[in-house]
């Protein structure tokens, strides 16, 4: 069985499900993306949220506090734009790089936006690369290196994908991004997995104060929306929010682990927020749930691979187990 070329790249395409599968039960369980399904609480915004213009000191506090966030003494070196994923295919538009080291297995977006500007997609130990393009935690494999592996890359000019640091801050090497010694490591931070909250599309870059500069530039003068900052500002100071969510991120990663085995799945990778899963019948296997109406993460490198994010209320649990239980 072959899976639908629709799926084959991001997660979240249930517009393309709905029509693929028009007769699965409503409402979709999603469990196609790594973002946290029990998302930061965020109250009602003042209405003028969204009737004025982003306020440019309101945007500068959102790049301090999340700098506190990352660890970074140096507000300066923070950028906040509308998701880490314009950050992604803007950085070829203003770095020189034209040989770029990539893992031929990582988030496919790095070597996509960098070949739209025409550069060359080497594997990560090539010698020659004039810049070396690494996402840790890693997605979809989940594979962690510790800051000082990290750093041991960083020969050259490095760009660090953190979408997933925030389960596990020591690991990561924001700290580091840009300051003395360190100007070609540049670090992306993600707002949305952790949080929960990935409509509000808030993504940072952490770099040396000139490449932060440049890159305020060409995003212009409200590079995120009200909403967004308003979000970012209440949820990142809301520290013991964030460490309860990591407890709980964890034990329902090991839930999860445990119904996937159940199920004869075999569990090859993954981080708290999703499980990479391994199957010999997997393309069956993503039909079958799709048709119950869950949406998973199938691979166009390995046919036996699926990722599983997190259901949230126990209702999907639930939901999840049953369509699990059917696929034996």
């Amino acid at each position: 069985m072959t899976t639908p070329a629709a799926f084959l790249g991001h997660g979240g395409r249930l517009g393309a499900a709905c029509a693929a599968w028009p007769n699965a039960p409503t409402p979709w369980l999603d469990l196609s993306t790594g973002i946290n399904p029990r998302p930061y609480p965020i109250l009602a915004l003042d209405p003028e949220t969204w009737s004025r213009l982003p306020d440019p000191e309101s945007l500068r506090r959102l790049e301090r506090i999340a700098a506190a966030a990352f660890g970074v003494e140096d507000p300066a070196r923070v950028v906040a734009a509308a998701g880490s994923e314009a950050l992604i295919r803007l950085l070829p538009r203003l770095l020189t790089a034209r040989c770029v080291a990539i893992p031929a297995r990582t988030y496919g977006g790095h070597a996509g936006a960098w070949r739209a500007a025409g550069a060359r997609i080497v594997d990560l130990d090539e010698t020659a690369a004039d810049l070396r393009v690494l996402v840790n935690p890693d997605n979809p494999t989940g594979r962690v290196l510790s800051a000082d592996q990290v750093l041991n890359l960083a020969d050259g000019p490095l760009l660090v994908d953190e979408a997933f640091a925030d389960l596990d801050p020591p690991r990561s090497v924001a700290v580091l991004a840009g300051a003395t010694g360190h100007e070609g490591l540049m670090v992306l931070r993600s707002f949305g997995k952790f949080y929960g909250l990935a409509g509000a599309r808030l993504g940072f870059l952490v770099a040396e104060p000139a490449l932060a500069t440049r890159v305020r530039r060409a995003l212009g003068d409200w590079p995120v929306s009200g909403p967004a900052i308003a979000a970012g500002l209440t949820a990142y100071a809301d520290t013991a929010w964030a460490v309860q969510t990591r407890l709980r991120l964890i034990g329902d990663a090991a839930r999860l682990d445990s119904l996937l085995d159940g199920a004869g799945f075999t569990i090859v990778g993954g981080t708290p927020l999703f499980r990479l899963a391994q199957a010999a019948d997997a393309s069956r296997r993503f039909e079958m749930l799709a048709r119950a109406g869950i949406l998973t993460r199938p691979f166009p490198w390995d046919e036996t691979l699926i990722r599983f994010g997190l259901p949230g209320p126990q209702a999907d649990w639930l939901r999840l187990a049953d369509a699990l239980e059917n696929l034996r």
